[in-house]
């Protein structure tokens, strides 16, 4: 099924001139630097700014996917809910709302950051310096959807392949400190014996 029928689809917040981070009051703001290359975490503590009366249409409360449409890698992230307070959306960031009903946005956000989903944008990205996916290419993008308890077990298990990926190389980096200090004490242990003789 089209993305286009499952969701809303719009750019976030074009900018007249350069943001400068305000210390107290404004709002926080969701730039392209804040959605990781996975696509799977957003980044903590985001900047505030000034943006003035900007219309809600800006704004993401939770239940959204955000997705980065120039740049590389143009993947997606859903916006866990509920949020503490609304954040702005700021272009080249996409917001898509998608209807809850027939789809869950960990789903959605899963389902773009597919090699095929990713492949088919990539076919439709333009520009040579800054890679930019256009609009309607997300908006035809094809997305399957099985029914919400499979969506939601297809978001679990590939939450857990993720975390099993960092376990795994968190052992690797272990194992490595490891064999560096065992290395280490035997060539001490050597030394210590020739300095002995």
């Amino acid at each position: 099924m089209r993305l286009a029928d499952l969701s809303e689809i719009h750019s976030g917040y074009t900018a007249r001139g350069r943001l400068d981070p305000v210390l107290e009051g404004g709002v926080p703001a969701l730039q392209l630097r804040d959605v990781g290359a996975s696509g799977a975490e957003l980044g903590s503590g985001l900047q505030r700014y000034d943006l003035g009366a900007l219309s809600q249409r800006y704004f993401v409360g939770g239940g959204e996917v955000v997705f980065r449409s120039r740049g590389e890698p143009n993947v997606a992230a859903a916006i866990r809910h509920p949020l503490p307070e609304p954040i702005a959306v700021i272009v080249p960031l996409v917001i898509i709302r998608p209807d809850m009903g027939r789809i869950l946005p960990e789903y959605l956000a899963w389902a773009i950051n597919q090699p095929e989903a990713q492949r088919r944008l990539g076919l439709e990205a333009q520009g040579t310096g800054l890679r930019m996916i256009p609009m309607p290419a997300l908006e035809n993008l094809e997305i399957a959807v099985p029914d919400l308890s499979t969506q939601k077990r297809v978001v679990e298990l590939s939450a857990l392949a993720r975390r099993e990926g960092q376990l795994l190389r968190q052992l690797a980096a272990r194992k490595d400190d490891l064999v560096s200090a065992i290395l280490g004490e035997a060539v001490k242990a050597a030394d210590l014996k020739e300095i002995a003789r």
